[in-house]
């Protein structure tokens, strides 16, 4: 039997666990997506990109499996070198002239 081809697990594969994910974007934003979203975890399952058509062509579906560690530090922020100064909001409050 032919049909059209499923992407992702079998539903005769044991018991899944993770975070599954479906991301739909141009393929840019999919990489950016994923480069991002592997951070957080391990990527375990990454299914075929398949593009879109009609409304969305220039854009794919993406299928996305992961473990995350949920006791991980989350990744901060870089530190800022750009020498800007934090701003004092109550000042900056107290100073504005109304509308």
């Amino acid at each position: 039997m032919t049909g059209p081809r499923r992407d992702g697990a079998s539903p005769r594969d044991p018991h899944l666990t993770g975070l599954e994910i479906w991301l739909t974007g141009t393929p840019a934003e999919l990489d950016a997506a994923t480069a991002a979203l592997v951070t957080t975890g391990h990527l375990t399952q990454r299914g075929t990109r398949w593009p879109l058509t009609g409304n969305d062509a220039g854009r794919c579906r993406l299928y996305l499996r992961l473990n995350v560690t949920t006791t991980a530090k989350r990744p901060g922020r870089a530190p800022d070198t750009t020498g800007g100064a934090l701003i004092d909001l109550d000042a900056a409050r107290a100073h504005r002239r109304p509308a």
